[in-house]
């Protein structure tokens, strides 16, 4: 048995599918649908698109990939595939049949076999790669490169970019979410007494300057390197790291702008504050290569709080909120919800582990 990152990524992972199933969460209601209506209902049904299929299939397939290798490396070779394609067919039915009770959510048979059809994939991906050795080679890898209590810090890693897409007021700039949450006590505190204990503010919030959009920006690339460097063993590791970090970001951004305005205008979010943050970040980073692992920690909790009072003290613009429409609409309601909450909740989750880890002893597991 091994300590592995698989099953938080696995749990954190179905928690998205769950999210993404039945988003929007509004108008629960009993529509008088049979389950075997759906169920028994024949195939193909009249209304799908190929985009619907390879949706249902890939967003499937890396739960049955880290299901499977999650069992491998917790030791239960046997029936892994057969327990990671069950798992996740189990989970589509339950999807489907609560959407039954949501009107813009339509269940069906398609979409459940398209499903246990991905999450097989996924297995069985997972299954050869360990029967050929790259599974062992990962965990050679992770040993080499890593420090033994990395698993935390690596799922924050590898979720970063997936919290990139969603689109962002400032570039790299997530956790904006002062504003929303305002909103959204307001609407479920209206026609109550406790409205009134809401904080009112006197002034609206005011725009960022240059300043501080390059600020924000630095700060967001800085955190991704410096969360890395608490659980980096050497140097010059930290330092491809650093690159990595960069150059993933810089591209994941451009793609999400890419997708919210199209591809002529990828490169518009990097204006002059946001080029001289880039550069910024990656200065700082090359500068902090030596600090040691607890250090790194701790300046990593002064960038995150520094980041999200910048953040949270503007107001998104109203080009932004046009581009939230966008996402809202047509196909990409499928990874509205994905997106908007990684990219929400990414740095606080980040935030969280950092404290945890610092308050530990020094040598503690």
């Amino acid at each position: 048995m091994h300590k592995t990152s698989a099953w938080p990524l696995a749990l954190i992972y179905s928690a998205l599918i769950v999210f993404a199933s039945l988003f929007p969460f509004d108008g629960w209601r009993a529509q008088g649908i049979d389950p075997l209506v759906f169920l028994l209902a024949p195939l193909p049904p009249p209304y799908w698109t190929g985009f619907d299929i390879a949706t249902n299939v890939v967003g499937y397939a890396p739960l049955g990939f880290l299901l499977v290798l999650a069992l491998l490396r917790s030791g239960w070779p046997r029936g892994a595939v057969l327990l990671a394609t069950l798992a996740g067919g189990l989970l589509s039915l339950a999807m489907e049949f609560l959407q039954i009770y949501l009107p813009r959510r339509v269940p069906s048979n398609l979409d459940l076999l398209l499903n246990a059809g991905g999450a097989l994939l996924g297995a069985l991906t997972a299954a050869l790669l360990e029967r050929l050795g790259a599974i062992d080679r990962w965990s050679d890898f992770k040993g080499r490169w890593f420090v033994p209590d990395a698993s935390g810090a690596i799922v924050l890693l590898a979720l970063w970019p997936l919290a990139l897409l969603f689109p962002a007021a400032v570039p790299f700039g997530l956790g904006q979410v002062l504003e929303r949450l305002e909103a959204a006590l307001t609407d479920v505190l209206a026609d109550t007494p406790f409205l009134e204990w809401l904080p009112v503010r006197e002034t609206a919030l005011d725009p960022l300057s240059p300043s501080g959009e390059l600020l924000c920006v630095m700060l967001g690339l800085l955190a991704p390197c410096l969360l890395g460097y608490c659980v980096i063993r050497s140097v010059g590791r930290r330092a491809l790291l650093a690159f990595m970090v960069v150059a993933v970001g810089t591209t994941l951004t451009a793609l999400s702008s890419a997708l919210s305005w199209g591809p002529v205008h990828a490169w518009e979010w990097m204006g002059p504050p946001a080029r001289v943050g880039v550069w910024a970040a990656l200065a700082v980073a090359v500068l902090l290569l030596a600090l040691p692992r607890r250090a790194c920690a701790a300046v990593l909790l002064v960038a995150l709080v520094w980041h999200l009072a910048l953040l949270n003290q503007a107001p998104t613009s109203a080009y932004f909120a046009q581009t939230l429409q966008i996402w809202e609409q047509g196909r990409f309601i499928r990874f509205y919800g994905l997106g908007q909450w990684l990219g929400w909740l990414w740095p606080y989750a980040t935030l969280l582990y950092v404290l945890l880890r610092v308050s530990r002893k020094e040598g503690s597991p």
